[in-house]
C-alpha cells in the first residue's frame, strides 16, 4: 500500500503542488465507496472534516476489501492481516475501523470447529473429513444413513446408540469417524478420535509419569468417543478388563455415545478378546466387554474398494 504521505512528498517540490493536491483529493472523493460513505453521513460531516479525513480515506481505498486484492489469508496485503477497513465517523473525524475479512472469518470458524475435535494418534488429515466428501457406494448406504440420523438427533444426556463400523482394510472407516466428528463439531459437540493400539501403548508408559488416571478419566468422560481400529491391539487381561472394560462401563452407565471402527465383526472381536498374550482363554471376561460394546453401538458392515491402494 502506498501511504498518502508518499504521494504528498512527491508533490511538495512541484510548482503546481496545489493543483496536484486538488487532483488527488478529487481522485479520493470520486471513489464509489467513499462517495457512498460521504452521502450516508452527509448530515454529520462538514468540509473541514472531509479534508482532515483525506488520509484515512486514501488508506481505505488502497487496502483490500472483502479479500478482493488478496490471493489468500496468508498473503493478505492489508496493514493488519485478516482485517479489512470500514470508514466510520468518530466525533469530529473520519476514521477507520478494522473488521475481520471473509477469509479470516472462515479460518477462525475452521479453527473453532477443529477445537471441538481431539485426535489422539490419528492422522491430522482426518480433521478435514466431511460427510459431503464421502463417496456414495452400495456398501456404505446403511452407515451413511445411520450417521446422519445420529448427528441430527444427538442431544447431550440423550440415550443413543452409536455405530460399530467393521470391514476390511482401507474401506474408509477412520475417515467416517472424522466426518462424524466434524459434523458434530458444527453443532459445537466435543468428540475424541482415539487410535486404540497406540493409546494402549502410551498408557503402559504413563505409570512412570503418573498420568495414567488422568488419561483414563478424560477418555471416559468425553461427550462423544470414537475408538479407532479396535481389535488391532495385543490382548492382555489388563488392557481388556482394567482399561477397555472400565471405559466402556462408565460410558454405558452415563449414556455417553461411543463409536468403534474395526476390521473384525462382533464374533471375530469376541474371539480376539478371549485369548490373551499369555495364552489364557477367558471367555467370560471377553463376553462382558462385548456386552458393553453391543449396548453402546449398532454393528454396521462397510464394504468397498481399498482406498489406500488408489
Amino acid at each position: 500500500m502506498k501511504p498518502i504521505n508518499d504521494s504528498l512528498n512527491q508533490l511538495v517540490n512541484k510548482k503546481d503542488f496545489k493543483a496536484r493536491l486538488e487532483a488527488l483529493k478529487n481522485s479520493i472523493l470520486s471513489n464509489s465507496e467513499v462517495k457512498t460513505f460521504l452521502q450516508e453521513h452527509r448530515h454529520e460531516l462538514d468540509e473541514q472534516m472531509v479534508d482532515r479525513g483525506l488520509m484515512k480515506m486514501h488508506e481505505f481505498i488502497d487496502q483490500s476489501k472483502c479479500c478482493d486484492k488478496c490471493p489468500s489469508l496468508q498473503s493478505c496485503v492489508n496493514m493488519v492481516k485478516g482485517y479489512h477497513p470500514q470508514l466510520v465517523v468518530k466525533g469530529r473525524n473520519i476514521d477507520l475501523q478494522y473488521e475481520r475479512c471473509p477469509r479470516k472469518v472462515q479460518e477462525d470458524e475452521r479453527k473453532e470447529q477443529e477445537s471441538f475435535i481431539q485426535c489422539m494418534y490419528v492422522p491430522k488429515e482426518i480433521l478435514q473429513a466431511t460427510m459431503s466428501d464421502i463417496e456414495i457406494e452400495q456398501g456404505r448406504f446403511e452407515a451413511i444413513k445411520l450417521v446422519r440420523d445420529f448427528v441430527r438427533e444427538y442431544e447431550p444426556n440423550k440415550k443413543m446408540k452409536a455405530l460399530y463400523l467393521h470391514g476390511s482394510f482401507g474401506v474408509g472407516k477412520t475417515y467416517f469417524l472424522g466426518a462424524i466428528a466434524n459434523a458434530l463439531a458444527e453443532k459445537k459437540v466435543k468428540s475424541t478420535i482415539l487410535y486404540v493400539p497406540e493409546f494402549l501403548r502410551e498408557l503402559k508408559g504413563s505409570f512412570q509419569d503418573q498420568s495414567f488416571n488422568e488419561k483414563i478419566e478424560y477418555v471416559k468422560k468425553v461427550p462423544v468417543l470414537m475408538l479407532d481400529d479396535l481389535g488391532a491391539e495385543s490382548v492382555t487381561s489388563w488392557m481388556r478388563d482394567d482399561v477397555l472394560g472400565t471405559i466402556l462401563q462408565f460410558r454405558m452407565l452415563e449414556n455417553l455415545p461411543t463409536f468403534f471402527s474395526s476390521n473384525l465383526n462382533f464374533k471375530e472381536l469376541q474371539h480376539h478378546l478371549t485369548y490373551t498374550q499369555r495364552g489364557e482363554q477367558e471367555e467370560l471376561k471377553a463376553a462382558r466387554v462385548m456386552e458393553r460394546i453391543k449396548s453402546l453401538a449398532i454393528p454396521v458392515e462397510m464394504n468397498g474398494e481399498n482406498k489406500r491402494n488408489n
